[in-house]
């Protein structure tokens, strides 16, 4: 059995389809339709049931899944202890960040995965939590931090931390030095006009569940998605944010914003770490599943 066609069936029955499969194996289309069609003539079955919408698996091709993954598994692990025989651990590995959360951790992680891992790679995308859980199925990611993840068939959840959710607004011009704003309770909250992002971005979600469960609607101004832009119209006075006190802080302009605790009850979003359970993860993603652990713990406790 070939490894080069195995893989390419694995990514095929997980994307459910050649396309997607073609566009992140980085070949073209029919060279990947053959190679699996040659894997299907040597084992004499038909792994996949192709449709207009893709490719599902047959159930010959469900059990070679779970094989191939395996197999898979062990050639990568049978590749890195024999890279640590020669240097140390090898590899790639892909991350994805929420983007409050990128802002801060894409700098000093990959400071510190250039030091402990110099020869394997890492490769950071932004994406929201949703989104990651998905691609933590098909493969595309190997670890993701999410906000709130909700349980998820094939995946595996670790808490992280738990960050507070500030109400961010426009500081008063020349008043660079006044003392901070007073907490403000979820309610009063409620009644802000709020620049949020549209769903189902973890944060919105999690701030609406927590007005709905006293009894109120968020005012929603508008709806941007993207740390960055909702920053800039609170700034020009569209409305009020809420975003991580990092976010803030770590923005282009921390000092044109003032932050406010919410209270009664207070806001806070818990962050956590997911992996597939599925495919087991290598030793090189364990060390950077620990080194992004220590990362977020001292960068994102601690705000500048």
């Amino acid at each position: 059995m070939d490894l080069k066609q195995l893989e390419y069936f694995v990514r095929v029955a997980e994307l459910g389809g050649f396309t997607r499969a073609a566009q992140v194996l980085g070949i073209a289309q029919p060279a990947l339709s053959r190679q699996v069609r040659l894997l299907e003539v040597e084992l004499r079955q038909n792994l996949l049931v192709r449709n207009g919408r893709g490719a599902t698996p047959t159930q010959a091709g469900q059990l070679l899944l779970e094989h191939g993954r395996g197999i898979l598994h062990q050639v990568e692990r049978a590749r890195e202890e024999l890279g640590r025989v020669r240097s140390g651990l090898s590899g790639r590995v892909a991350l994805g960040l929420p983007p409050s959360v990128a802002r801060v951790l894409t700098v000093p992680l990959t400071r510190a995965f250039r030091q402990k891992l110099p020869d394997a790679q890492l490769s950071i995308s932004e994406g929201l939590s949703s989104a990651m859980q998905e691609n933590l199925q098909n493969g595309r990611l190997d670890i993701a931090v999410l906000y709130n993840p909700s349980p998820m068939p094939g995946l595996e959840n670790h808490p992280l931390l738990e960050e507070e959710l500030l109400l961010v607004q426009a500081r008063p011009p020349g008043l660079q030095e006044d003392p901070p704003p007073p907490p403000i309770t979820l309610k009063d909250v409620s009644a802000l006009p709020l620049v949020i992002p549209s769903r189902p971005n973890a944060i919105r979600m999690h701030v609406e569940s927590e007005m709905a469960a006293i009894a109120c609607r968020a005012h929603i101004a508008l709806e941007i998605d993207g740390v960055s832009a909702i920053l800039d119209l609170v700034a020009d006075g569209a409305g009020l944010a809420i975003l991580p006190r990092n976010a803030v802080m770590r923005s282009v302009r921390p000092s044109a914003y003032t932050v406010r605790p919410v209270i009664e009850p207070p806001l806070r979003i818990a962050l956590s770490t997911a992996i597939s359970s599925l495919r087991p993860s290598t030793l090189t993603q364990k060390a950077t599943l620990a080194l992004l652990h220590q990362t977020a713990l001292e960068w994102l406790t601690h705000p500048a």
